[in-house]
């Protein structure tokens, strides 16, 4: 036994009163061994680890009650971690128990070397030089596959990529070998191959190191790769617990069976997701494969173009200014979109798909090629007419928290294109316009002088959806945007897509590195490595018979479950 958790109760206090975020949860960890936490986004698997780390608020604006004993390695007395002070706590925490936190964008320090904020975990716990903690750093960032580590100790966390960042801090939780270590969704944001990598990597650490694992996720494929036990949490209850096998082929609980029937299938393309709010209702679910989703395009002038586009970056310049490395970040592509299909574009962290994406809409400027929109030249469009069609081509970014102001209501959001556009006479008008769109994405006009603290992940991004849709556009980027959201959430978003879709004809390039989630959704794909596209096809097709060995690699890590 490593870790015992009874009867872990949490409260938190709003408006006067406390509301219940974990009810009477028990859980145990073994040395050796992955205990899966499975669930939605507000069902308390993040603030159960962080009750056993000591990181929750404290009293009177929390409460927890119950216990969460350690079991020391050297055979001393078990410790209760919830009885700690926080002095006592630190010298546990990072020590003997770590964790690696959901968000690294917002869990590094922006103004620190990415290599520095490791060397201070180690050195606040271990009495080591700068020289050999500099060298046990970069060791570790070669263990979690980071490319250039030296170059990464050196970079500050802006100039790393996403899943690079997280990396960083999986090796920031390992830094001093703990016993235990919570990883919090650690492989979210990364690509199916680097996750595969990083989910082998902690398999072989805890097999070397003997770590307890408990492993927080939305995604029961993950599970499946990496899990010796599973429990499920639904609303701060544990629904359904055991063996990973006993959970993921036999779940008795209709809630995990709505949560492994909404993950997009491989081997079929339904008209329609289920989700898990069909199954706990008991509707009967239709899983009936529709057909391939082909579209004649013999004949079609394609809606936008490209020609040879290439995108630099200067990497280094010389006291003059002139630059002495470039990276080609989009290296000479060529490629159509045709008119109400939905072309994805698969590739892993840093291959160029975000950037391609920002270059035909002109968000950052083009090194070489040419993009036409409707036959038209973009660079050689007036400004007045550039700024026209710029209603025309819309983006749905990644991240809906950061992509929305949380000084403005959802419902100034959503209206905020209008004006800026100088559409419709009055703002009663454009309000209207608002109302009716938010109905059609699923929000509830009720909610329009609310902000966006107030709202779930899902419902911010149905609100960076109806703030893209607003302006009735024609070519829609979607930058991986369904990556953060839970697996039932993000049933409910790509069927959204799907159906506005089919009812506006709307165009959309799907930028993921969710390969299950393009071919769901997707007529074609583009698979893009290192800047340049060495494959694309028919979705069902490229699926079926992968011609470029990158594809076929992308294919082999996807987490299945057998």
């Amino acid at each position: 036994m490593l870790l015992k958790i009874k009867n872990l109760h949490v409260e938190f206090r709003h408006d006067g009163e406390y509301h219940a975020a974990v009810r009477d949860v028990n859980l145990e960890v073994y040395r050796g061994r992955t205990l899966g936490i499975v669930g939605e986004s507000g069902s308390g698997k993040s603030v159960s680890s962080m009750s056993v780390m000591g990181l929750l608020p404290p009293t009177p604006l929390c409460k927890v009650t119950g216990e969460a004993c350690y079991y020391p390695q050297d055979g001393a007395a078990p410790v209760d971690l919830l009885s700690l002070a926080e002095e006592e706590h630190r010298k546990y925490r990072g020590r003997h128990l770590s964790m690696i936190f959901q968000e690294p964008m917002t869990s590094l320090n922006p103004v620190q070397k990415c290599g520095k904020q490791v060397m201070e975990m180690l050195q606040q716990h271990e009495d080591v030089p700068d020289k050999e903690a500099r060298e046990r750093v970069i060791s570790l960032f070669e263990e979690v596959m980071l490319p250039r580590p030296e170059k990464i100790f050196d970079s500050y966390p802006h100039e790393i990529s996403g899943g690079q960042k997280q990396r960083v801090m999986i090796a920031m939780a390992l830094i001093c070998h703990p016993e235990l270590l919570i990883a919090d969704e650690p492989t979210t944001a990364l690509d199916v191959t680097v996750q595969k990598t990083i989910l082998e990597l902690l398999r072989t650490l805890q097999e070397k190191y003997q770590i307890g694992i408990i492993f927080i996720t939305h995604d029961l494929g993950v599970i499946a790769q990496i899990a010796d036990d599973v429990a499920v949490l639904y609303h701060g209850d544990i629904v359904e617990q055991g063996t990973a096998a006993q959970v993921l082929h036999h779940p008795q609980h209709p809630y995990t069976q709505g949560l492994l029937a909404c993950r997009p299938p491989l081997d079929s393309r339904p008209a329609h997701l289920p989700t898990v709010s069909e199954f706990l209702e008991g509707k009967k679910i239709s899983d009936v494969p529709t057909e391939s989703q082909r579209m004649d395009r013999s004949g079609n002038m394609p809606l936008l173009s490209v020609r040879d586009l290439k995108v630099t970056y200067d990497l280094k310049r010389n006291i003059f200014g002139k630059p002495l490395q470039q990276l080609n970040a989009v290296d000479g592509i060529s490629f159509d979109i045709y008119r109400g299909e939905t072309l994805g574009l698969v590739g892993e962290s840093g291959c160029g798909k975000s950037t391609l994406g920002r270059a035909l809409l002109q968000l950052i400027d083009k090194s070489a090629g040419s993009i036409a929109y409707g036959g038209h030249p973009l660079d050689q469009l007036p400004k007045a007419e550039r700024k026209r069609l710029r209603q025309k081509m819309q983006i749905v970014f990644q991240d809906p928290y950061s992509s929305l102001n949380p000084r403005i209501t959802i419902g100034e959001a959503i209206l905020e294109p209008l004006k800026s556009h100088g559409l419709f006479s009055n703002d009663k008008e454009r309000r209207n316009k608002v109302l009716d769109l938010m109905e059609k994405v699923g929000l509830s006009p009720e909610w329009y002088n609310r902000y966006p603290h107030e709202f779930s992940g899902g419902q911010r991004q149905r609100v960076c959806i109806a703030r893209a849709l607003i302006l009735e556009p024609e070519l829609v980027v979607c930058d991986e945007s369904v990556s953060a959201l839970d697996v039932s959430v993000q049933a409910q978003v790509l069927n959204l897509l799907n159906e506005l879709k089919s009812q506006f004809g709307y165009t959309y390039l799907f930028i993921t590195h969710d390969l299950s989630v393009v071919k769901f959704l997707s007529d074609r794909i583009m698979v893009m490595e290192r800047g340049r596209i060495v494959e694309q096809g028919d979705a069902d097709e490229l699926f079926a018979h992968p011609q470029h060995a990158y594809t076929q690699r992308l294919l082999d890590s996807i987490p299945r479950i057998e």
